[in-house]
């Protein structure tokens, strides 16, 4: 039997969603950062909160604020420690 390293192993990012501290694993999309938040990526014009709905870059609904740059695409990007994410 082969022991592989636990992913506990590495340490975790830290990053903040709409000013909230948020800790996740090396290899987290954004997204799944936000989700984790328990924030929407956005409100729909109607009021309704949204999220991610393709998770590969297509259908525009993780767009969120990422250091100050806007409309990014929160599914494909890898969180590092430090990032400042806005989705509000």
């Amino acid at each position: 039997m082969h022991e592989h390293a636990h992913k506990s192993d590495t340490p975790a990012i830290t990053l903040t969603v709409n000013g909230a501290a948020v800790s996740v694993a090396p290899g987290t999309t954004v997204a799944a950062a936000i989700l984790i938040s328990g924030s929407p990526t956005r409100i729909s014009v109607t009021g309704k909160p949204r999220a991610p709905l393709c998770g590969m870059g297509i259908c525009f609904e993780c767009r969120a604020s990422i250091n100050g740059f806007a409309h990014r695409r929160s599914c494909q990007i890898l969180c590092e420690s430090g990032m400042d994410v806005r989705t509000l």
